[in-house]
């Protein structure tokens, strides 16, 4: 499974400013997932910002509701975050993440980071 992100990188957003992110799957897609961005900023621990299942559930940062909104288009392995009201704090680079179960074992895929830099 490969997972590629867009959205972000060298832009730089003004505080207030929105964002969105995007990642799109593809190889060889397990049925059942879970898709989701989790952010990492300097000097701090990765952390879930949202995921949402095949179904549509979501869950995430409960200090981040109300302002990060995911969605997902399961026809083509795409999930989208939008970001609105966007705070110096929320600078991170963040990760699209696919996982799932085979077996017993959680499996996850990582895409590569794509750096969000919201200016003060």
């Amino acid at each position: 499974v490969q997972l590629q992100a867009s959205g972000g990188g060298l832009v730089q957003v003004p505080t207030g400013g929105s964002l969105s992110l995007s990642c799109t799957a593809s190889g060889n897609i397990p049925s059942v997932n879970v898709m989701g961005w989790y952010r990492q900023a300097p000097g701090k621990q990765r952390e879930l910002v949202a995921a949402i299942s095949p179904d549509g559930t979501t869950t995430g940062a409960e200090s981040l509701k109300g302002r990060f909104t995911i969605t997902r288009h399961s026809a083509n392995a795409t999930v989208h975050l939008q970001m609105d009201s966007l705070t110096p704090e929320d600078t991170a680079v963040y990760y699209c993440n696919l996982a799932t179960v085979r077996g017993l074992d959680l499996k996850e895929y990582w895409g590569h980071g794509t750096l969000v830099t919201v200016s003060s």
